[in-house]
């Protein structure tokens, strides 16, 4: 992710497969059926296209019937990246009529992204995006996946947001947004998530905040545990998690296959309610209508448990209450954050499997009390229970999280902003492009400022009666 310029391999839980450029695109998920067919729990994400062939003579020749197309939208302003995936053993899941390339890339400028790209392409966009949602029977809403460090992702990513909340105001956009780690390649990177993090604030409805470090290290930490031998058979010797491992790993490799994977596996439980039937399933929009109380407050921190799937480890039956207890432990975040440390305004539960409701109420019972939520939402939790476990486990959890946690994740990437832009330094990449001014930078800062700032308000509630408490906007 991030850089990251691979797509994700294709086995996955549900036989899924997730299409994660790390750019910006529509999101989509995939499930191939042997006969090549769809059911309802693909019909949200992809669409049955007839690929008989016409004769001259108008009769249809004999052949595959129907074929699988993803109900997305693929945008990169450099062509690499999207023709290696069209060679790919998934290039037939794709329309080649959904795509939007350019030869010269972005140039790690949010500015041509935003800007240049975004002027010369949105007619050329929004042909695209209004195609694939006509041929929806009901739009629910727009998932977005891109980074935060580069160009593309960044300018013209956000740029989409825009698009979208002006050609359909009451659909919502969900964005999962790659953050750069500190040892990030790119060296404007800074510059382009203050500006990405603008339109964020502005322009999304839910934010998935997921950090390149933090992912790396998860990766790194089940590495440490591969080579000590103590997971035995238990790993495969092609997964993921181990793909990287071994003599030929440079140092400073990031494996991003892997780290791909537990993003993946994010998008799957998070969609599994739209594909699955169980007893208490939750549409993507009650997410928003809970979890966010405050208009800008909607970056909503993630844990999952597993965190790999059944193509890399053959995972034991692991306890009920030990997965509850790992989706609140700092090791299972996706962004550097310990939640238990800060204050919870709401949290989600989405599980998997074979759980009955009674576990989930035992469960928030005995996490209770080491967990501090604000103090007019006490009882902020909202469950979900989907039957069907992923593939090779017996039981899933995620966890979403309003908290206020993520406040660190932004106030290191504003520091990172100030020490590169206290000297100016490369400043004028950006300045060059028409319509982008310096006035555009103290605006974007000013209003991360403002964003850290609410998180500052909140926790210094946490001590405070309720009638104290300072009022803040509410979300309508």
């Amino acid at each position: 992710m991030g850089r990251c310029v691979t797509t994700t391999p294709p086995e996955f839980p549900d036989r899924f497969f997730q299409f994660s450029r790390p750019l910006a695109f529509i999101h989509v998920l995939v499930k191939i059926t042997e006969r090549g067919i769809y059911d309802e729990a693909i019909s949200s994400f992809f669409r049955n296209v007839d690929t008989r062939a016409v004769g001259d003579g108008g009769s249809i020749s004999k052949g595959r019937i129907c074929s699988l197309k993803a109900r997305a939208v693929l945008i990169d302003m450099e062509e690499g990246v999207v023709n290696e995936m069209l060679q790919g053993p998934l290039r037939d899941v794709f329309d080649s009529k959904q795509l939007i390339t350019d030869i010269s890339g972005s140039g790690n400028n949010w500015a041509v992204g935003h800007k240049v790209f975004g002027s010369q392409y949105q007619e050329k966009i929004l042909e695209k995006l209004r195609k694939s949602a006509e041929q929806c029977d009901c739009l629910q809403c727009f998932f977005i996946i891109h980074s935060m460090g580069g160009g593309t992702g960044s300018g013209l990513g956000t740029f989409l947001l825009k698009v979208l909340e002006d050609e359909f105001p009451e659909v919502y956009r969900f964005v999962t947004s790659v953050y750069p780690s500190s040892e990030d390649d790119v060296i404007t990177s800074p510059y382009n998530s203050i500006l990405a993090m603008k339109e964020l604030n502005e322009h999304a409805d839910c934010v998935l905040p997921i950090d390149n470090q933090s992912l790396f290290d998860i990766i790194s930490k089940i590495d440490t545990v591969v080579k000590s031998g103590k997971l035995g058979k238990t790993v495969k010797p092609k997964s993921l998690v181990t793909s990287s491992v071994g003599a030929s790993r440079k140092r400073h490799q990031k494996p991003f296959d892997a780290m791909n994977n537990i993003v993946a596996n994010l998008l799957l439980n998070l969609t599994s309610s739209a594909r699955f039937e169980g007893s208490l399933n939750m549409d993507l929009n009650e997410i928003s209508m809970n979890l966010v109380p405050f208009p800008q407050l909607h970056y909503l921190v993630s844990s999952l448990t597993p965190l790999y799937t059944l193509a890399d480890v053959n995972v034991p039956p692991r306890r009920l209450d030990q997965m509850f207890s790992d989706a609140f432990s700092k090791d299972h975040q996706l962004i550097r954050a310990d939640p238990k440390h800060n204050l919870y305004l709401a949290c989600a539960l989405m599980v998997r499997g074979d759980v009955q409701i009674s576990d989930l109420r035992r469960n928030i019972e005995r996490l209770k009390p080491s967990l501090q939520f604000v103090s007019w939402n006490q009882e902020g939790w909202k469950t979900s229970l989907c039957s069907v476990p992923p593939v090779g486990h017996s039981h899933s959890l995620l966890a979403l999280a309003n908290n206020t946690c993520v406040k660190t994740t932004f106030v290191e990437l504003k520091e990172r902003f100030t020490r590169l832009y206290k000297k100016k330094a490369h400043l004028h990449h950006y300045l060059q492009v028409e319509g982008m001014e310096e006035g555009c930078f103290s605006e974007a800062v000013s209003s991360l400022s403002a964003l850290i700032q609410e998180y500052n308000q909140l926790d210094a509630t946490k001590s405070m009666p309720v009638q104290e408490l300072p009022r803040l906007r509410i979300a309508v």
